[in-house]
């Protein structure tokens, strides 16, 4: 049977989905203003002391000073790339990772097999940001790419059970079998018989993996942690430490909180709609 009418009703059902329509706009507001925002803004503004410190919101600064003399609005459109660099870099690596592990695992059996399920269940019942501090403080500095390493680590346990469970049931489907009677090799099996059946369930996994490395990320940088690169876990560490709350200084922590309240909301949309597509669960339970 040809999976062209498959493909076309999940296309269908992506685009008559207002909750992926409204996390794309959420994530697409996000991402021009990172990436745009300094051809319309000047972001040496951003560095220390290049204003007077705990200026409020004004003509000249739409969103303040902080106690550095940092200009908010630079600070932002130079932190917000930044942080979602080392949930891309995160999440791929995640990703990968599990779908390398889970697809071989599952595909090939055996003691590989058992090693790697026993691995991720230990792994998954290890408080993820212990483990993190534990790492991270391991280093003296961190920079984005190392960032996106570390957050890696733990967030390839979850992708690689998933995958695994799929390739189980695929392994045994007929168009599995007879690929093996016809005397193609394990690699052709698994990337040209496989690998398509998974590409939908692939993508929810890395809007799920970019967001839980975001988090891990900020985790890490509200501690203190992070890298000393300027992103939005840092920005909001620093005000922490400059006790911004308690100091009246809405327009340093808030803006931030803001920022990462409609990237999270745009993930959990996106996720939310590629898991009502290729979870058959869902369409039941509605």
């Amino acid at each position: 049977m040809s999976s062209t009418p498959r493909i076309e009703s999940k296309f269908n059902m992506l685009t008559r989905t207002p909750s992926l329509w409204l996390g794309l706009i959420l994530l697409t507001v996000v991402i021009l203003t990172a990436v745009f925002g300094g051809l319309f803004y000047d972001l040496d503004l951003q560095k220390a002391f290049s204003s007077s410190p705990n200026l409020p919101p004004s003509q000249a600064h739409p969103l303040g000073t902080q106690a550095e003399g940092r200009d908010m609005m630079a600070l932002l459109i130079v932190a917000t790339p930044a942080t979602l660099l080392i949930g891309l870099i995160g999440g791929s690596v995640g990703v990968l990772i599990g779908t390398i592990l889970g697809m071989s695992s599952a595909y090939f059996g055996g003691t590989f097999d058992t090693l790697i399920r026993n691995l991720v269940d230990v792994g998954l019942t290890i408080p993820p940001l212990a483990l993190l501090i534990m790492i991270a403080a391991s280093f003296n500095v961190v920079e984005i790419g190392m960032m996106g390493l570390v957050v890696a680590l733990t967030s390839w346990m979850y992708p690689t059970r998933v995958i695994r469970s799929q390739v189980l049931s695929l392994r045994e489907r007929t168009f599995t079998h007879i690929a093996r009677l016809s005397g193609v090799s394990h690699l052709y099996i698994i990337f040209v018989e496989l690998m398509p059946n998974l590409f939908s369930i692939l993508a929810a996994l890395f809007v799920n993996a970019v967001s839980v490395a975001i988090l891990a990320s900020i985790g890490l940088e509200v501690l203190g942690l992070g890298s000393q690169t300027q992103t939005l876990g840092r920005v909001i560490y620093y005000s922490i430490y400059y006790a911004a709350m308690w100091r009246g200084l809405w327009w340093w922590w808030l803006p931030p909180i803001l920022i990462l309240i409609a990237i999270f909301m745009g993930m959990f949309l996106l996720s939310t709609t590629l898991d009502e597509i290729t979870n058959p669960r869902w369409k039941r339970a509605g």
